[in-house]
């Protein structure tokens, strides 16, 4: 490293330090909803191989939710594979999967946090599928941030499941579907969704620079605010956290009001 990237990263140390120092634990989010996006993009930007730019991607995760403790934050969710990444070819799919796959016992390993998995089962491996349900049980007594592994998750795919699971329900209760429709309301679907009785996101980040949500969380992010930044995830710094919150504080959440 050379002088001038000595002196640029101290000054960003700096800067974070003063930008932390302002920040009013008050009013940080208590839960952040976050879209992993440009690890692909940071590798080839690197010159290296896409399968390091997702290995890179996860690194960034420990460190994050580090500076979430830091802050307050007391649920996280990290999307980290969506229904449509089941398109990509088998090259990437598999290497993806196995990385996120090393993720999830990272995190049960750590001893800090609480892991749940929101999205379909039934579209995992069984290898994962056995590592995300063993993950929950070793930390399901952590008093840590409850981090939520969004995988194999889309918004849409997710409110379908919530429908299906109502009338599961209905259906062992012995209830018409007459009755079933008199008794649907917000709080009813809210309690069939992945997040179940989670409060709903107050802040989404995006790195990347891409300004759109892409099906995330679409029923529980109604009333979050939406922050996004134009770093790449793997090179997402904890100043680019704080400027977030940063951000948040400043605005006045009217909730249609």
């Amino acid at each position: 490293m050379n002088l001038r990237d000595k002196l640029r990263g101290l000054l960003v140390r700096l800067y974070a330090r003063r930008v932390e120092g302002h920040l009013d634990h008050a009013q940080v989010p208590k839960h952040i909803g976050v879209i992993v996006d440009g690890n692909r993009r940071w590798a080839k930007a690197s010159g290296s191989s896409t399968e390091h730019g997702h290995r890179a991607g996860a690194d960034k995760i420990t460190e994050f939710l580090g500076w979430c403790s830091e802050t307050d934050v007391e649920v996280v969710t990290l999307w980290l594979l969506s229904t449509d990444n089941f398109e990509r070819p088998q090259a990437e799919l598999v290497p993806l999967l196995g990385i996120i796959e090393d993720v999830v016992r990272t995190l049960a390993a750590d001893g800090r946090w609480r892991v749940h998995h929101v999205g379909t089962m039934d579209l995992l491996p069984a290898g994962m599928q056995r590592t995300l349900k063993e993950a929950e049980e070793a930390t399901a007594h952590n008093d840590g941030i409850l981090v939520n592994v969004a995988i194999g998750y889309g918004g849409r795919q997710e409110i379908a499941d919530a429908v299906r699971s109502m009338l599961h329900e209905a259906q062992d209760r012995g209830l018409s579907m007459e009755d079933l429709a008199e008794s649907v309301d917000i709080d009813m679907i809210g309690r069939h969704l992945y997040t179940g009785d989670q409060p709903d996101p107050d802040l989404v980040i995006r790195t990347s620079g891409e300004q759109r949500l892409s099906g995330f969380m679409l029923w529980q992010t109604a009333h979050s605010e939406y922050y996004f930044c134009e770093v790449f995830w793997p090179a997402f710094r904890k100043v680019d956290f704080l400027r977030a919150l940063r951000d948040y504080a400043a605005r006045h959440r009217r909730y249609g009001g």
